[in-house]
This record gives C-alpha cells, sequence and structure tokens, in this order.
C-alpha cells in the first residue's frame, strides 16, 4: 500500500472560532482518533491534496510536532459550495490492526460479451473491506474475460486472501449489458 507523509501542528485549542481562524489562514484542522486520547491538529490545505483528491488509498505518517503516527483517512468534510476542505479525521494504525477501509478497483480483460456487442458497466468504483493494513493492496484487480453478455461478478464471488469484503455480497460490481446492437446480432443470427 502507498504511503505519505504529512507534516501538523498540534492544537491546543480547540472550538469552533479556532476551526474558523484556521481555515481562514489556510490551514486544515483535523483529529487523530485511535489512541488513548484524540490528538487535534493542523495542517496547510495544501499538503492534504495528494490524499483527498486521489481514487487510491494510502497509509499516512502524520507528523505532529515531531512524533509520527501511522494512520488512515477515515472522513473528510468539504465546504457545501466551495469544495473547500474543511476538516480531516484520521485513524491511527499499526501493522497488525484490523481496518475497515475503501479500495479502488481496477478492471482487467477483455470480456467475450464485449466483443459480441455488449459494453461493460462498472457499478462499483471501491469495494468496502476489513483487513490487517499489511494486507491491504493498492487496488483490487478483477479479470473480466470470461464474462459474456448478461453476465455480471457479484460481491460475494470475489476472494482475496487476508481480505473480508463487506459489501452486500449480492450487489453486482461488473455487468456486460447487452446492447440493442447486441440484441439485433443474436436475433439475426438465429435467423
Amino acid at each position: 500500500m502507498k504511503s505519505i507523509s504529512i507534516k501538523c501542528t498540534k492544537r491546543e485549542v480547540v472550538g469552533k472560532k479556532e476551526a474558523k481562524r484556521l481555515r481562514t489562514e489556510g490551514l486544515v484542522p483535523g483529529v487523530l482518533y485511535g489512541g488513548e486520547e484524540p490528538i487535534h491538529f493542523y495542517a496547510p490545505e495544501k499538503e492534504f491534496k495528494p490524499l483527498i483528491y486521489t481514487p487510491h488509498v494510502y497509509l499516512v505518517d502524520l507528523d505532529i510536532d515531531g512524533t509520527v503516527y501511522q494512520s488512515i483517512i477515515k472522513d473528510s468534510q468539504f465546504h457545501p459550495v466551495e469544495e473547500k476542505l474543511l476538516h480531516v479525521d484520521f485513524l491511527r494504525t499499526s501493522e497488525d490492526k484490523m481496518v475497515k477501509v475503501e479500495i479502488p478497483i481496477k478492471v482487467d480483460g477483455f470480456a467475450k460479451g464485449i466483443r459480441k456487442g455488449g459494453k461493460l458497466k462498472q457499478n462499483l468504483r471501491t469495494l468496502k473491506v476489513k483487513g490487517m493494513v499489511k494486507h491491504l493492496p493498492d487496488f483490487i484487480e478483477i479479470n473480466v474475460d470470461d464474462l459474456d453478455l448478461g453476465q455480471s461478478i457479484k460481491v460475494g464471488t470475489l476472494q482475496r486472501e487476508n481480505l473480508e469484503f463487506l459489501n452486500a455480497k449480492a450487489v453486482p460490481v461488473i455487468t456486460i449489458m447487452i446492447t440493442r446492437a447486441a440484441k439485433s446480432a443474436k436475433a439475426g443470427g438465429k435467423g
């Protein structure tokens, strides 16, 4: 799993007024959970851009006043209109700790159904998984070579060593849709 480091400063004063003051200075307040007590901190907004505006999942080394904490992003809040980052929550982790995260999906292969005129529909972009930090992949690769017209790969059929999928088992991840062209080709081929 990829990692990124963010240099932060511990917040001594917490509350709405202080958070608003930090935001006007281009700083983003955050909280690190998972220790004995939550640690409140702030960092420049630009530090979070490679972490927030990406489909990838990162292990984050939060350097808070010289002490480094390994963590993953738990939640982020944005301004409803301006798309500006307002707050970030992190969860402290360790190599042997179970975590729940969303991992991006990477589609691999060329489905039989596409060759017959079908269209690939990716219903999910990420999958919720539970696993040890050391076993979390950068992405979950799904091969679609064997999918024919009208067939799907559902969450329940996916298996990866050391990972538990948390999405509903019946949810289709990838489906090969039957297009009008494929229907007419199928009907024409029978006649």
